[in-house]
């Protein structure tokens, strides 16, 4: 179905009527255009924003994050304690929740959440990153829950916060991943799934009776919205072009060369800097070429981050300055990433490739040649690495792009064949590193054991802020001098919204919340 829309395709309209409009606000249909589906609609399983913003309106979390101050706050736990050494985590569990199938929400079922996470498979890793270690899970009684871990780990109390670790119902934890991800799964949020049919949309229907939201959100009860239909829309511009229209009412992804249209048209275009870890050139260390050091700084010299930034990204995109956005806690920048190909060529010449005929730097008879995998989650992405590609060919480097769709990523992270991937991850916490580079969890990028791991370890056990911060820095600066990935550019997310939506608002992960939303 994907394949179908081409420019100029027309699609089928479900906005809210008039009627509705008229009833201030309640009630209506909003239509969503994003650009990919991650071929999964199970929240503990799911790590691509597009298909992010559907499942996470499904599920309740134990807490929430604040995204002005990162505050955690109450939501299916009223309240938690901490032990000091931040080894055990007890919840205190609102009464009266229910999941969608009407099954209650007890300490048990949390319990069985968590347990079945390790089972999950790859498609799981960052549920299964901000568990790793548990010792033990108790359901003290039918409303308190404890999580002991063998070691501190300061990170838990913020991953409860994510949609990676939202609670499912006890029927939809009994089945297999395979059938999370084809089937969806049951949760006790603000809405309920409602269909999906893969690659063109996914449909979520108002939970009736809901009354346990965020401490955060702005209105209590149900959720404003009846319906909210997600279209899978891959084309840039046909997203751009349906919103103008009027035949969708939100976009996501929204490029730079779009803006200027969407803002004549009076649309409300919001943005939010992703916190986590940015844009990068995921290397594959166990390369042979790339298990030299200097050709990795030499790539890492070798981009224009700015030039990139500059060319291709909304208003108000950062270039990276570490392998953190600025606005994930304990951010500090890294001089490392400054923009110097005179520095990159020296590099090269002394990893001994010589300049070929053609430019393009040869040793031993092989050329230089990085193959980069990218995918088409975001209208941006094959620009800005057609840019990187100029970039390196400047410095003697062949670089050539292959594209593949989402719902491969992990198989590909897992499978190790590659030379590099684009792409970022998004939480708002440094423990992200941790789930991204250590050797003891996915570890796509094949880096070997040394001072990292251990520092990425202790920074998760640090329970007082003031000695995980210091941590938190020498892990930035240990990933990007020793050029393990390449950071590029902080992911700013930009929606196209039409002017009579409103409060369609982002978490503090930068995805969206829809309870609050309403049409005018």
């Amino acid at each position: 179905m994907a394949a179908l829309f081409t420019a100029g395709t027309l699609l089928l309209s479900a906005c809210t009527s008039d009627s509705d409009a008229s009833q201030g606000g309640s009630g209506g249909t909003l239509t969503f255009a994003v650009g990919s589906d991650a071929g999964c609609v199970d929240p503990q399983q799911v790590g691509s924003n597009d298909t992010i913003y559907s499942v996470r309106q499904l599920v309740d979390s134990l807490t929430d994050q604040d995204p002005q101050t990162g505050k955690i706050v109450p939501w299916l736990a009223e309240k938690w304690d901490v032990s000091p050494d931040s080894t055990t985590f007890t919840f205190h569990l609102r009464k009266g929740v229910t999941f969608s199938d009407g099954t209650p929400l007890t300490a048990q079922v949390v319990k069985d959440n968590f347990e079945a996470v390790p089972n999950l498979g790859a498609l799981a890793v960052l549920a299964q990153g901000y568990l790793a270690g548990v010792k033990d899970i108790t359901a003290v009684d039918a409303q308190t829950v404890k999580i002991a871990f063998a070691q501190p780990n300061a990170q838990f109390l913020q991953a409860t916060a994510t949609h990676s670790l939202g609670i499912l119902s006890d029927a939809s934890v009994k089945k297999t991943p395979e059938q999370r991800c084809s089937d969806g799964v049951v949760g006790s949020g603000p809405f309920v799934l409602a269909k999906y049919v893969p690659n063109q949309s996914i449909t979520l229907t108002k939970r009736t009776g809901y009354d346990w939201g965020s401490s955060l959100w702005k209105k209590d009860g149900e959720a404003y919205l009846d319906t909210v239909v997600f279209k899978i829309v891959p084309e840039s511009g046909v997203r751009t072009g349906s919103l103008q229209s009027g035949q969708v009412d939100a976009i996501g992804a929204v490029g730079k060369a779009d803006e200027a249209a969407l803002k004549a048209a009076g649309v409300q275009l919001i943005t939010r800097a992703n916190p986590g870890v940015v844009f990068q050139l995921g290397l594959n260390n166990s390369r042979p070429v790339l298990k030299d050091l200097k050709v990795r700084q030499a790539i890492l010299a070798a981009v224009d981050r700015q030039q990139i930034v500059d060319t291709v990204y909304p208003s108000g995109t950062q270039p990276a300055t570490s392998i953190l956005s600025h606005t994930t806690p304990g951010y500090t920048k890294q001089p490392a990433l400054a923009y110097d190909p005179a520095k990159a060529k020296s590099l090269l010449d002394a990893a001994g490739w010589r300049a070929g005929s053609d430019g393009i730097r040869v040793k031993n008879g092989a050329r230089l040649t990085l193959h980069v995998t990218w995918f088409a989650n975001a209208a941006t992405n094959q620009p800005a690495l057609e840019l990187v590609q100029q970039q390196l060919k400047a410095v003697g480097i062949d670089v050539t792009l292959k594209q593949a769709q989402i719902a491969q990523i992990v198989q590909i992270q897992k499978g190790g064949n590659f030379d590099a991937l684009w792409g970022n991850v998004t939480r708002a916490d440094p423990d992200i590193l941790r789930t991204q580079f250590s050797t003891k969890l996915l570890n796509a990028y094949r880096i070997p054991e040394g001072p990292l791991q251990t520092v990425l370890a202790q920074q998760a056990a640090a329970a007082d802020p003031a000695k995980r911060r210091p941590l938190v820095d020498q892990a930035q600066k240990l990933i990007v001098d020793n050029a393990y990935v390449v950071p590029v550019v902080e992911l700013e997310t930009e929606l196209g919204v039409a002017s009579k939506v409103q409060d369609l608002n982002f978490e503090a992960s930068s995805r969206i919340q829809l309870h609050d939303t309403r049409l005018r």
